[in-house]
C-alpha cells in the first residue's frame, strides 16, 4: 500500500482549490500521515499541478527501485481541476507503480483533505487524510529542500 503514498500526498494539496477561479493558485506544501513525501501544489495555467519537494530516505529508495534517480522534483499531479460537487479530479503519476491514474481530492477543511486513488477501473482504491503544512512548519523541517 505504500505505493499509493505519493498519490495521496499530491492529492492532499488540492483541498483549497475547490473555490478557486479559472486561474489556479499556489496552494502550498502538503504531507501525508507519515510525512514521508511532501508535494508543492501550484498553478499550471488554468489547472493545478503538484511536484515533490521532499521525500524521506525510504521514499527515495522506493523510487530508485522503480527506476527514478530521485523522487524530489517529480511532477505527480497533472491537470487537476474542480468537479461539479466541489471535489478535485486529475491525473496522478505513481512512480513505484510506474502508472498514471485518476485521482480525486475531497475537501474536509482548509488544511485537511481526503485523497483517493484507484486502479483497475475502480476495483482497488485507497484513501488517506493529508494535511497542509504552513511556512513555519516547513522552515523547521530538517533537511528539506524545497524546489522553486
Amino acid at each position: 500500500m505504500r505505493k499509493f503514498t505519493a498519490v495521496f500526498a499530491a492529492l492532499a494539496a488540492l483541498v483549497t482549490l475547490v473555490s478557486a477561479p479559472a486561474q489556479a493558485a499556489d496552494l502550498g506544501v502538503w504531507t501525508g500521515p507519515k510525512d514521508n513525501v511532501r508535494v508543492a501544489i501550484k498553478s499550471c495555467g488554468t489547472s493545478t499541478c503538484g511536484t515533490v519537494v521532499y521525500a524521506s530516505p525510504k521514499a527515495e529508495a522506493d523510487a530508485r527501485k522503480s527506476g527514478l534517480t530521485t523522487l524530489v522534483g517529480q511532477q505527480l499531479l497533472r491537470d487537476f481541476e474542480p468537479t461539479r460537487n466541489g471535489n478535485m479530479r486529475g491525473k496522478v503519476f505513481v512512480p513505484t507503480l510506474k502508472v498514471t491514474l485518476v485521482g480525486t481530492a475531497e475537501f474536509i477543511d482548509g488544511r485537511t483533505m481526503k485523497a483517493k486513488g484507484c486502479v483497475l477501473g475502480g476495483l482497488i482504491c485507497k484513501s488517506q487524510v493529508w494535511r497542509r503544512i504552513d511556512g513555519v512548519q516547513q522552515a523547521r523541517a530538517e533537511n528539506v529542500n524545497y524546489a522553486p
